[in-house]
């Protein structure tokens, strides 16, 4: 069984592109297995959030990071579940 690991994906996405375009400068951090699933989970999650089409997104860095770098509170956590109890 694979390792799940902590991905930061830095890039811009492109809000307001009918009236006034502005890109916008975005830091998210994922977990996934590969670099590739944390790539659509970032396409995924703007996307649904901002109503941005894959193309208004442009991913430029993504880093395997140490969960002593991640700064996102709720991926901490994530990160620290041993078991998933579903009731």
């Amino acid at each position: 069984m694979s390792e799940v690991k902590t991905f930061r994906i830095t890039g811009k996405m492109l809000l307001s592109h009918d009236r006034f375009p502005e890109w916008r400068k975005f830091k998210v951090y994922v977990r996934a297995l590969k670099e590739e699933h944390a790539k659509e989970k970032v396409y995924s999650e703007l996307g649904s959030r901002h109503k941005l089409k894959r193309y208004h997104i442009r991913i430029e860095k993504v880093e395997e990071v140490p969960l002593e770098e991640v700064e996102d509170l709720s991926i901490l956590r994530l990160a620290e579940l041993t078991k998933w109890v579903k009731e």
